[in-house]
């Protein structure tokens, strides 16, 4: 049997916005995200999250510009809990707490 090789280069993009079509994957996957306890990582996935909704619409509902809205949510990020808060507003999604597993 032999093995081909394949170029990583010549995969196609993988793009998770593709993969969200409702609030139930959207919750899930931001909960997925949120264990990892990772700033950059939260800001990445609301950016996702905006693209698959429609960047200019959570930018008007959230009232952050469209432009400011891309710098904060951009992978390796950090932006700050308001503006979090505002874009996980105009998603229609809250952020909740639970107890930690031991």
């Amino acid at each position: 049997m032999t093995t081909k090789k394949i170029n990583v280069a010549d995969l196609p993009d993988f793009d998770m916005a593709k993969y969200l079509p409702d609030n139930e994957a959207i919750a899930e996957y931001l909960t997925i995200v949120l264990e990892e306890n990772d700033p950059a990582a939260l800001a990445d996935a609301l950016g996702t999250i905006a693209r698959a909704r429609g960047m200019t619409e959570i930018a008007k509902a959230s009232g952050i510009g469209r432009e400011a809205l891309y710098k904060a949510l951009r992978p390796n990020a950090h932006p700050r809990f308001d503006t979090i808060a505002r874009v996980c507003a105009a998603l229609g999604v809250k952020l909740v707490a639970q107890v930690a597993r031991a």
